[in-house]
């Protein structure tokens, strides 16, 4: 084992190396972790039981040298030059070992060279607490000299035994409670290191408090073997190895004067730790155990009594749960759960005593409450609740921090069951679910799978809480629903609709629909709720599967399918009191009404989005590879404004109006005939809608836009908002400059240009009542289209040589 001073020597460390015969030791140094002599130990003496007493500091500076008495502190004012000062020190017991401590106190450094009673070197002493490993008992001596045999210093020296101390402080069987205050006391400076002693059975777990606080204080714990067993010096837990008595013996790193405490409570057989009751589910009443934990890493116990065999669920409320960690010891000290590993489950493997201990990582004392109930037990579980999903929404109570609830419900082999669970006010609701004996069941989630596919038939119980919890709270509720994902009931039953109409009404009260479709294929399924926003929702199968979460849904075989708004959101409750609209629709429209794609010329296609969730469709006469732009009224709101997708004769999607429809260009790459599919967006109102498309690539060509200052005029109205002119190759300039100016009505207009190909070249503006931009135009002809409100107004619309303001 390591040493545990600063520097590499201390009260672990092995022997110092010996100097070769003839080496000067003017400047001693120190190598640890050298390995133990084979010898055989000598036989540990018996040291009786003493009370921690002072050790003696002799400050006298008269006489630097002679005997060193164990367990004391030598001072010496003054050491100088080439001068060395020899000190003595009795060992009776063979194959000892001292812990030596040369400190130096003021002027320049020193060292030191321990050597036997026949001379030969037995250790270097640093200025950190050295182990020095000796031969045969005798008087050995301590030769200190300043490190390079020049200058001026003083220094204090100190020296104890390790198989037999000056003297041993006894930690009697009540030092190892948990209601121990603990054992304090003083370091003196210079000393090397006090004695403690103490009896415990092998294998006793012990948890080791930092000694020291804000000093830096530690030791070590050794068997009656002199063999080392833990550091003291971090909080941590020590399983005591080999046979006792055991020593502890501590020191301060660096000498300097320090007060202490000793803590050691016992984790296996713990003693001084108040009662818990377990309880039952529900508010625990009086059955919660309360503690303030000290900081920087305190510990405070509950002690509790399991009279058979199986899992407990421990909470502890939010607050303290911030700062402690918890854990569960069995009667031996091993253990048995975590807070990280055992949130939901802890597992008492055998009957009898186990003790609940809390850490603190806080740098104040934190004050906490914990209640812990058997997962197996069915004592203040909620009535029984069914699957169905016509079952009212459970409104669950907690009145107390530390509270946990349980649902039972009946279940079989192979279903899947979800449950949604949201607090009344901002808080955390958690749950999962547990079988007849208290195990927990899908510990795991499966990936594009929702709820929990129950291993059996039988009770399951669905265990929750909510974490945050406020000193001035009493009753905080909190909804919970228990459903079942297969062959699902008490859903209202929809059939495929059509487009061009409405949708299923909001049927029934809750937030499931049963799809009973007549083939397989791809449905365009939508929820959209009264105000016209979408609910998003998942489609399971029979069993529980998800099948589809987006708009698109593709089913494998004909048969009644679950819809599920909010599926997998296990903290979405949707009451009884939403209502929405369902569109089920076969993804490929059919009895479409026709639209052009000269929109410039014909009349637009008028239509009305009359409820939530409707689609309409409309049937474009642009072919394969042609490209189109939509053309709407600038003053469009709401459903004047629908969702316009383009898919071709295979569903592929196209484009839509979101970008290439109004902001770029749509090409027609996949088969014709192409469709328009309709819809309002989301939040707009109802209402009518009245738009149109153009080809952009031609043929036909639009009408010429003449250049010069007269230009072309443009009537508008609620029939025609979109106007289409030409410019061909040999009329234009490399960059145009086009102007269009409203001369008659109200309304303003956007521009936008399309090269020859029927890539939107510039544009579109943005709506003004008259405006000017430049163009810079590729080769060939280009096409201009002017885009009004849907109001009778008159636009002057003109182009010219950008370069040739006045051409």
């Amino acid at each position: 084992m390591a040493a545990l001073s600063a520097a590499g020597a201390g009260l672990l460390a092995g022997p110092a190396t010996a100097a070769p015969t003839g080496e000067p030791s003017a400047r001693p140094t120190v190598t640890t972790e050298q390995p133990r002599p084979a010898t055989k130990p000598a036989p540990a003496p018996v040291v009786p039981a003493a009370t921690e007493t002072p050790a003696k500091v002799d400050s006298t500076a008269a006489t630097c040298g002679g005997q060193l008495p164990l367990g004391t502190v030598k001072n010496c004012a003054s050491i100088a030059g080439a001068a060395t000062q020899t000190w003595t020190i009795t060992s009776t017991v063979d194959q000892d070992t001292l812990y030596i401590r040369l400190r130096a106190i003021s002027g320049d450094g020193v060292g030191a060279e321990v050597k036997g009673p026949d001379g030969t070197h037995a250790c270097y002493v640093s200025s950190y607490l050295t182990d020095c490993v000796l031969g045969a008992a005798g008087t050995y001596t301590v030769t200190v000299a300043l490190s390079h045999n020049t200058g001026k210093g003083a220094y204090s020296l100190s020296a104890e035994s390790m198989r037999a101390p000056s003297t041993c402080a006894n930690l009697p069987e009540g030092f190892f409670s948990f209601a121990s205050t603990g054992r304090s006391g003083t370091l003196p400076a210079g000393l090397a290191a006090r004695c403690f002693t103490f009896k415990q059975p092998a294998g006793t777990v012990l948890h080791l408090t930092d000694p020291g606080g804000a000093e830096d204080i530690q030791g070590a714990i050794l068997n009656g073997q002199f063999q080392p067993v833990c550091s003291v010096r971090y909080p941590t837990d020590c399983t005591l190895e080999g046979s006792g008595p055991y020593r502890l013996f501590l020191q301060e790193t660096y000498g300097n004067k320090a007060a202490y405490t000793l803590k050691m409570p016992r984790l296996s057989r713990s003693v001084g730790c108040p009662a818990l009751p377990l309880t039952a589910f529900g508010d625990p009443g009086a059955a919660i155990g309360t503690g303030t934990v000290p900081p920087n890493q305190g510990i405070s116990c509950q002690s509790l009594r399991v009279t058979t065999p199986g899992p407990l669920i421990v909470r502890m409320e939010q607050y303290a749960n911030q700062y402690l960690n918890w854990q569960v010891y069995d009667e031996a000290g091993r253990v048995v759960c975590t807070e990280w590993d055992s949130s939901r489950s802890c597992a008492a493997p055998t009957a009898g005593n186990y003790t609940f201990v809390a850490q603190n990582w806080n740098w104040e004392p934190v004050t906490y409450q914990v209640a812990v109930a058997r997962l197996d037990q069915f004592e203040g579980c909620a009535a029984p609740t069914g699957l169905g999903w016509d079952q009212p929404t459970l409104t669950v109570h907690q009145t107390s921090a530390v509270q946990t609830n349980c649902q039972p419900f009946p279940g079989e082999t192979g279903e899947r069951v979800m449950v949604y669970r949201t607090p009344d006010r901002y808080n955390d609701v958690s749950s999962w679910l547990v079988d007849e004996q208290g195990g927990v069941v899908c510990t795991e989630t499966s990936e594009g799978e929702d709820g929990c596919v129950l291993p059996s038939t039988g009770t399951f119980r669905v265990i929750s809480y909510l974490s945050r919890w406020e000193s001035e709270d009493t009753d905080l509720t909190y909804r919970m629903q228990v459903r079942s994902l297969s062959d699902a009931t008490g859903c209202p039953t929809v059939t495929p609709g059509a487009y061009n109409a409405a949708p299923a009404g909001p049927l029934g009260a809750v937030r499931c629909r049963v799809l009973d479709l007549p083939a397989a294929g791809t449905y365009r399924v939508k929820a959209v709720g009264e105000d016209n926003y979408r609910q998003y929702a998942n489609v399971y199968d029979s069993t529980g599967h998800r099948v589809c979460t987006d708009e698109s849904c593709q089913v494998p075989t004909a048969g009644r399918y679950t819809l599920v708004l909010g599926g997998g959101a296990p903290d979405s409750v949707i009451d009884e009191g939403l209502r929405y609209h369902l569109a089920v629709l076969p993804w490929l429209p059919a009895d479409c009404r026709p639209a052009s794609d000269t929109g410039w010329r014909d009349a637009p296609v008028r239509g009305q989005l009359t409820t939530p969730a409707q689609y309409d469709c409309l049937q474009l006469s642009s072919p394969s590879g042609a490209l189109i732009t939509e053309l709407l009224p600038g003053d469009a709101t709401g459903a004047g404004s629908p969702d316009v997708t383009v898919i071709d004769s295979t569903g592929a999607f196209m484009c839509d109006s979101s970008w290439a429809l109004r902001q770029y260009h749509c090409e027609l790459t996949g088969q014709a005939p192409f469709v328009a599919v309709l819809s309002s967006r989301d939040g707009a109102s109802d209402g009518p809608y009245s738009l149109a498309f153009a080809r952009t690539d031609g043929p036909p060509a639009c009408p010429t836009l003449p250049a010069g200052a007269t230009g072309a005029t443009v009537r508008t109205g609620a029939d025609r908002f979109g106007a289409c002119f030409s410019i061909p190759a040999d009329a234009r300039a490399a960059t145009e400059s086009f102007t269009w100016k409203r001369t008659d009505g109200t309304g303003d207009a956007r521009l936008s240009v399309f090269d020859s190909e029927g890539r939107r070249y510039c544009g579109p503006t943005g709506y003004a009542v008259e405006r000017t931009i430049s163009c810079s135009l590729p080769d060939g002809p280009v096409t201009v289209i002017l885009e009004a409100d849907g109001v009778d107004a008159a636009y002057q619309l003109t182009h010219r040589d950008a370069s040739n303001p006045g051409a």
